[in-house]
């Protein structure tokens, strides 16, 4: 069984193109940047992967500490406004290979996310739906 609702899993499977990984750096600092995923069906895991990804900050920084957010969203429509999307906050696993099935020219280095937190909004078409819950 999925951690993610039907209605996250279609999002998460619909093609928007980037997310928005968040980290921490060694002294504290947040850095957020727009990288490549995939839904891992399989795994029920968010894979993350860019173009050498290995010599990036997020890869440095998960390398000290694997707590991560991961945010997939976007405007629907301005007039009704209307937003749409997904966070997961969780651990991030450095992987050596598998990333570039990811994308074009990704590098082998990825990140697997296991969620442990997910909030979703928007993805029942309704303006103010909202899903927040802790994932055991």
């Amino acid at each position: 069984m999925s951690v993610f609702t039907d209605q996250e899993r279609e999002y998460l499977l619909s093609g928007v193109p980037l997310g928005r990984l968040a980290t921490a750096g060694p002294d504290g600092m947040p850095h957020v940047v727009p990288t490549g995923f995939r839904y891992n069906q399989h795994r029920d895991t968010i894979d993350v992967g860019g173009h050498d990804f290995a010599t990036r900050k997020k890869y440095r920084d998960v390398l000290s500490n694997p707590k991560v957010a991961f945010v997939v969203d976007e405007l629907v429509s301005v007039s009704p406004w209307r937003v749409r999307g997904i966070e997961i906050r969780g651990e991030a696993e450095v992987l050596d290979t598998g990333g570039t099935e990811l994308g074009r020219g990704f590098a082998p280095e990825m990140f697997r996310i296991t969620p442990k937190r997910i909030v979703s909004w928007g993805l029942s078409g309704e303006l103010m739906s909202f899903s927040a819950r802790s994932v055991p």
